[in-house]
Parts: C-alpha cells; structure tokens; sequence
C-alpha cells in the first residue's frame, strides 16, 4: 500500500509495509523478518542458507507449538519436518538441511513485494547463486539505528498471532471477531464456539500508527519500562453505549494507541469526545487496517460495513450519537507534536 510510507517515506513504514500489508499464505514472512532481527549483530552481512535456516527453523518450530496451521495450503513437507523436529523424530542438523533445501523457495523472492509491487527499499539482496545466501544492505543496519526498532519484533510477533489466530480458526472470515480486553490490554479472537487469547494490543496497533500518538503525533513506546509506554485508547468513550447499546466499543475500529498526556493528562481526552478532524483520521487508520490481511480486516468489515462509503456513514452515524449524548462543547482535540502521518 504505497499510501502507507508515501506519506511518511522512511526505513520504519517501508518495513512495516512488508510487515502489515504483504501477502500471507504462509507464515514464512514473519519467520524470515524475526531471524534477520536476530542475525543483525552477527557481524556478517552475508548470510548463508544455513546460517539463515537456524533461527528461521527455531521460529517456525515455536511457533507450530503455539499454532499447527501456518500456511493456507493443505500441506507443507518443510513444516511437516518442523513438527517432526518438535517431535524428536529428527536432529537440528537435519532440520537445518531441510530448511535450506526447502524453507526459502519463495520467501526470499517475495519478501520485498507488496501488493503486487517492490518496496522502493530493499533490506536485503538475493545473492543465493553467488554466495549461497542473502546480504543485508545498508538501509537493513539504518533500520536497526531507528527510533522504533525495538517495537518492530513486538510487532512482527503480534501480526504473526494474528494471522495464524485465523487460519487456525477454520472458520467462515465474517465469523471471527477481534475484541479487546482492558484488564490484559489482549485482544481475543471469538469465532462463537470458543474465545481464543491471540496476542497484546498495543503491538498490534503500534505499526499502522508508525509508532505514533493517534492524538498528537509524538513519538510512542509499546515497551511498558519505556517512560513514552502508550495508553490503549477508546475513541468513542463507553458511555456511547447508554445512546447505542450495539456499538462495538471495545472492537478493533474504536481503539488507538496514545500518549498519556493525550489520554489522562492535565487537559487530556478523558471521555471528552474529538473533533471531527480526528474523527477523519480514525476513518483513514481503519482503511490502513482494512487493507491489511484479516484477522482485523474482516472484524472491521463486520463491525464497520463492507465498503468504504459505510464504514465512514458507521462512524459518522456512532460520532452523531455521541454528540447527542455529550453535547458539542464536549470536542477537543490536542496540539500537534509531530508531522500529520494519517
């Protein structure tokens, strides 16, 4: 979604794209970014199948533990040697081996492509003819130097559960619905049979924010020991049940990630309602999500409406109740602390 880093064009939101918006049929994605985390103070720049297979098996084995449906088709011989591995049947030199033969057939190729095209940045080069792996580039080590770096993992990780969450699930898409739970900040998957735990909120959020307050734009923490640790944030306050009880208050269309100043500051948002600009700019993070792949895309088409002229008439229609029931006096919005981003 080129929207996505044209705006703000930097090595963050260009991984990030990958990240959130490229294509999932497998979870390879995700493994092949977390092993490039770990491999980056390795201090070769070129990585060799095998040296790149050991932590890209290691997250494909843990995370078969957590979840056994890590790719949309009906079968996988390299994954079917991953839960051979889980299961003893097998040493890591033959996992390794199995991994190089057929862990990166595809991944390599697609890693950069999103929505059909390239990323105008490329964190790696594919070299597997020449010197039997990958490079990092230049822009990779940048990456790394990043203010936000350390939430990428957290991200990379939340988006995994996520999506395995809904393979897992094997149910009809429209079934499944994301809601959020304010005693663990997790959000939890519910296809109407069982209620499945899946992974924090606040890194599954962070990203389509790009490690911003929703508010006011300043720079944000999804680490809870870092002094900017944002607040999960209900834009529409819980009393707009009392004027709609249908509303889906704690869904993924009404949750943001904030600052405390924002949220719970001297002059912040509290249960004030926000102005109608950042009524848009709620409507514009929740098409960011719906561009991405389900879980949350298709809990957003559920809950907001299946095109783009009713999710804006449900928020319009929620933003209209709730000016009913506060009065408008009660919109506030807070000064800006960084460049408009969405």
């Amino acid at each position: 979604m080129s929207k996505f880093y044209e705006i703000e064009p930097n090595l963050e939101n260009y991984w990030r794209s990958i990240i959130l918006f490229g294509r999932n049929v497998a979870s390879y994605k995700f493994a092949l970014a977390k092993a490039l985390y770990d491999l980056k103070d390795s201090g070769d720049s070129v990585i060799t199948l095998d040296k790149l297979a050991v932590p890209f098996s290691k997250h494909i084995s843990e995370h078969l533990v957590i979840c056994d449906k890590q790719i949309t088709s009906a079968s996988s011989k390299f994954l079917d040697g991953c839960r051979n591995f889980n299961a003893n049947k097998i040493d890591h030199d033959a996992l390794i081996d199995l991994t190089v033969q057929l862990g990166f057939n595809n991944v390599i190729d697609a890693f950069h492509n999103v929505h059909n095209a390239e990323v105008p940045t490329r964190f790696f080069t594919d070299e597997r003819k020449t010197k039997g792996g990958i490079t990092l580039t230049d822009d990779f080590y940048r990456l790394g130097e990043q203010v936000q770096y350390e939430s990428l993992a957290e991200e990379t990780e939340a988006r995994w559960r996520l999506v395995e969450t809904a393979w897992e699930l094997n149910m009809p898409k429209h079934l499944i619905q994301i809601d959020y739970k304010e005693e663990t900040r997790e959000f939890f998957a519910d296809n109407k049979l069982r209620r499945v735990s899946v992974t924090a909120a606040s890194p599954s959020l962070n990203g389509y924010q790009k490690g911003r307050c929703f508010y006011c734009f300043r720079d944000i923490s999804i680490n809870n020991d870092h002094q900017d640790f944002a607040d999960v944030d209900h834009f529409f306050p819980h009393d707009l049940r009392r004027c709609d009880a249908g509303k889906p208050i704690n869904g993924v269309a009404n949750l943001v990630l904030a600052c405390v100043d924002c949220n719970r500051g001297v002059n912040g948002k509290f249960a004030k309602l926000p102005s109608v600009p950042l009524l848009e700019r709620l409507h514009d993070r929740n098409e960011y999500l719906i561009t991405s792949h389900h879980p949350l895309r298709e809990t957003l088409i559920v809950q907001t409406g299946n095109s783009l002229e009713k999710r804006r008439q449900f928020l319009q229609d929620a933003y209209n109740c709730s000016i009913t029931y506060y009065g408008i006096h009660q919109k506030w919005q807070p000064t800006q602390q960084g460049i408009a981003i969405f």
